[in-house]
């Protein structure tokens, strides 16, 4: 296809203008063609895309997920041990709220059925 190789020669921008393109024309052919965009991989920021042109120490930069280390052996360790703490401390906490929830959810059932059975020994069932 030389169309698709004479797009990928002038990079993103081409696919985007002909995805929006495609949209204002007949909105099922930009959906196709943003379909075949994510499925063939042109539009991820992977190894093939312009990342992978920036040096090696801005490519490792750590997320908040996870951390790179900054070469302070101490530091790196108790912000290790910080983090630990925190995601335990935060695992407690949705547990507390599982918790909470199931009581509340059991207290309003409790009081469902005791309205029911007080309604049900008050007035006859009507076939």
């Amino acid at each position: 296809m030389p169309l698709v190789a004479k797009l990928d020669d002038l990079g993103k921008p081409a696919w985007i203008l002909l995805t929006i393109v495609g949209f204002i024309y007949w909105w099922p052919l930009g959906l196709a063609i943003l379909a075949f965009l994510i499925g063939s991989g042109r539009m991820s920021s992977g190894n093939r895309g312009w990342v992978s042109r920036w040096p090696e120490e801005l490519r490792n930069v750590g997320t908040w997920w996870q951390p790179s280390r900054s070469g302070h052996q101490a530091f790196d360790e108790y912000r290790a041990e910080t983090l630990r703490r925190l995601e335990e401390e935060q695992r407690e906490f949705k547990e507390f709220l599982r918790r909470l929830r199931m009581a509340r959810d059991k207290q309003e059932f409790d009081q469902f059925m005791e309205e029911r059975r007080g309604r049900s020994s008050v007035q006859p069932v009507q076939p």
